[in-house]
């Protein structure tokens, strides 16, 4: 007999309830912006030009696209967002989402930002998750130098140990407070080394639950291969595995390097392939739940659907914590918000920092929205249907 989803994504109602009649109106721009690609583009570019001549353009953008993407600049700026969130039931990774650093000292100070998100979720429920970029604490072309096995100066070698400590540090303070750690995907000519690491940092703190997670971007053709194998190495070796799951972010510069490197793209030929394989892996991590803690980290909602079929075939309860459901606040919350209602674990990523240093973030999102196939389609769609609900009732 096939099992019905437990949860349908087309109830705006809940989808937007905590967002304010002022904030619908602001989401409708950006998103009818972002819906014209011609229209993104320019405005992308006069962004970047406005903050490379200084122009005072920065509180145009903390009151539009940051105030709708962000939490604020601060963890403690964030609060009104995390607890606006939480009064319905769903959760907040604050993801310091600062990037382009390359010193030392940058990479200091992130870590130690990273270190006091978890000073808030030990206090705070509604944090059930941290998170960091590999590449914030160390530099990108060293853990290339690194992944290719060229040979480091002592210099170098000096500076990967740091980095590889500063990582350490992270996880041995998520392990002695118990809060998990999500360690986000980087691109695929450095993204073995990170795995690397984060294979040594499982089999250290994963022995009596999933404390680190690993990302697997699944439009990548040898994810699910990978998962695979990596399930393997843990239960050979008597630790849990924290999965992060997601499609991946990186697809046009990942093909790009590939043809100009001439070496075989490491991408899925399909968008069908990808969305395959991602299904796959959801089967797979349920398929092993006793060992596994999955993120599905998706705006698909397919996907998210056939995650909860998957519980259900499975006998399992909508707040088990072995299932975690996670969208980017600001995005597909019909998926967050009708997910959690229906008593699922759901957690928003909630990026802060300074605004001119998150850019590199929003304008991600931007070119994001704008490039996948009806994304902000359906959001414009969904946030025009509640506006017209509210002004019927």
């Amino acid at each position: 007999m096939e099992v019905q989803p437990a949860v349908q994504f087309d109830d705006t109602q809940v989808a937007f309830e905590y967002k304010s009649d002022r904030q619908m109106r602001k989401a409708n721009f950006i998103f009818t912006v972002v819906n014209h690609p011609w229209i993104s583009a320019t405005a992308t570019r006069l962004v970047k030009v406005g903050l490379t001549l200084r122009l005072p353009v920065k509180g145009l953008i903390r009151n539009t696209v940051f105030e709708h993407f962000c939490g604020g600049e601060t963890i403690e700026q964030s609060h009104g967002t995390i607890d606006q969130l939480w009064k319905y039931k769903v959760g907040t990774i604050l993801d310091y989402s600062v990037e382009g650093e390359n010193a030392e000292e940058d990479f200091d100070r992130t870590a130690e930002q990273i270190l006091a998100t978890f000073d808030e979720a030990q206090h705070n429920a509604a944090v059930p998750f941290c998170v960091f970029k590999a590449t914030g604490l160390g530099d990108m072309d060293l853990l290339e130098k690194v992944q290719s096995q060229a040979s480091l100066s002592e210099a170098e070698a000096k500076s990967f140990e740091r980095f590889r400590q500063r990582i350490d540090t992270i996880c041995a303070k998520a392990h002695r407070l118990k809060i998990p750690i999500l360690i986000d995907a980087e691109h695929s000519w450095v993204q073995h080394v990170i795995d690397d690491i984060t294979h040594e940092m499982m089999a250290k703190y994963n022995t009596e639950k999933a404390i680190v997670f690993i990302t697997y971007q699944m439009y990548r053709t040898d994810s699910l291969k990978r998962l695979r194998e990596d399930f393997h190495t843990a239960a050979m070796h008597n630790y849990f595995v924290g999965i992060k799951m997601v499609r991946g972010a990186y697809m046009e510069i990942e093909r790009a390097r590939a043809a100009e490197k001439g070496y075989p793209d490491p991408i899925n030929p399909t968008k069908q392939a990808t969305d395959d394989m991602f299904n796959q892996g959801l089967a797979f991590c349920i398929d092993n739940k006793q060992r596994i803690t999955i993120l599905c980290g998706s705006h698909n909602e397919y996907s998210n659907q056939y995650l909860t079929v998957l519980m259900e075939k499975h006998g399992m309860r909508h707040d088990d914590k072995r299932v975690w459901f996670s969208q980017l606040l600001g995005m597909s919350d019909n998926i967050s918000f009708n997910l959690a209602h229906a008593g699922y674990n759901v957690v928003k990523y909630v990026p802060y920092g300074p605004v001119e240093s998150v850019m590199p973030y929003l304008l991600r999102r931007a070119a994001e929205n704008t490039s996948v196939a009806g994304q902000s389609s359906r959001e414009l769609t969904l946030i025009r249907k509640e506006l017209t609900r509210r002004k019927q009732n």
